[in-house]
C-alpha cells in the first residue's frame, strides 16, 4: 500500500530538517511526501530540495493559509493511503508507515497514540495522548483521533472531500469528524506511539487558541450532528486534554524514581 504523506509549511526551516527525515528514514518503502510551502522567505525550500527529490513533491506558491495548502495536497497525493505530518512534527520511529500500511488493510481509517514533545533533540514528553476506540456516540462524548495520527484510505478521502476554510484552528477536527460520523467507514485505533509532535501548534500554542479550537469544534458538531448550542464534548474535550498532562507529569516522576 501507497502512503502520501502531506506536509505543509511556511517559514518553516527551524524545524523541517526532522519532519523529511523521519519520512526518509521510514522502512515501509512504498511511500511519497507531499511538501505544500507558502511561499517561504527563509530557507525552507533549500532545505526540501537538499534531500532526494525521487520520494518527495514540492510545491511553492502563495496560500491562504495551512488548511487552504492541505487541500492542495489532497488534490495531487498519488497514495492509496494518506495523513498529515506537521512541518514541525516527526514519525515517532522508522516502523510508523509501515504499522499505518500493514494497519489500513484491514480498516478503512487508523489512528493512534502522539507525544507531545518540547523539541526533537531532548524529545521531553510534556502530554501523551493515547489513543482509543470509538466509544458509541464517537464525537458527542469529547473522544476525537489525534490528527497527526489520523490515516485514511483513499476512498475515505475521497468521500471526505476538502478541509473547510471558514474553521481556522478546527478544520482537522472537523474533517476527522465527517470521516468517522458521516459515512460509516471502520475505525481502529492502534497501540503506538505514531509523531512526537512539538508544543506550539494553531490549536494548542495558547489559552487563547485552546478556547478557539474548542468554540468551532461546537460549530462543527452542531452543523453535522446536530448538537444544541452548548453540548457535553465541550466540557469533555477540554479535560481529556488535562489527563493527558498528569499521565506525561507522573511518567516523569516515575522515570526520576527509577
Amino acid at each position: 500500500m501507497k502512503v502520501s504523506v502531506l506536509t505543509v509549511c511556511w517559514n518553516s526551516a527551524a524545524t523541517i530538517r526532522y519532519t523529511i527525515e523521519s519520512f526518509l528514514a521510514q522502512d515501509h518503502g512504498d511511500k511519497e511526501l507531499v511538501v505544500v510551502d507558502g511561499n517561504s522567505s527563509d530557507d525552507t525550500l533549500a532545505i526540501v530540495r537538499s534531500y532526494p527529490q525521487d520520494q518527495i513533491r514540492l510545491i511553492s506558491e502563495p496560500d491562504s493559509g495551512m488548511y487552504d495548502a492541505l487541500n492542495k495536497a489532497l488534490r495531487i497525493y498519488t497514495g492509496d493511503a494518506v495523513g498529515v505530518l506537521n512541518s514541525d512534527d516527526c514519525f515517532h520511529d522508522r516502523t510508523v508507515l509501515g504499522r499505518i500500511s500493514a494497519g489500513l488493510e484491514q480498516t478503512d481509517i487508523l489512528h493512534g497514540d502522539l507525544d507531545f514533545v518540547e523539541n526533537h533533540l531532548a524529545k521531553r514528553v510534556v502530554r501523551r495522548w493515547r489513543a482509543t476506540p470509538r466509544p458509541e456516540k464517537g464525537f458527542r462524548t469529547g473522544w476525537m483521533p489525534a490528527h497527526p495520527t489520523f490515516y485514511v484510505k483513499r476512498k475515505v478521502g475521497d468521500a471526505v472531500g476538502s478541509f473547510d476554510l471558514r474553521l481556522k484552528v478546527a478544520s482537522d477536527y472537523d474533517w476527522m469528524l465527517r470521516a468517522v460520523e458521516l459515512h460509516g467507514f471502520q475505525t481502529i485505533a492502534t497501540g503506538h506511539v505514531l509523531v512526537d509532535m512539538m508544543v506550539g501548534g494553531a490549536s494548542t500554542r495558547s489559552l487563547a487558541s485552546h478556547i478557539r479550537h474548542n468554540l468551532e469544534a461546537l460549530r462543527s458538531r452542531r452543523r453535522w450532528l446536530g448538537s444544541g448550542p452548548l453540548d457535553y464534548a465541550l466540557v469533555a474535550k477540554p479535560l481529556r486534554k488535562i489527563g493527558q498532562y498528569l499521565d506525561a507529569a507522573s511518567d516523569r516522576q516515575n522515570n526520576r524514581c527509577l
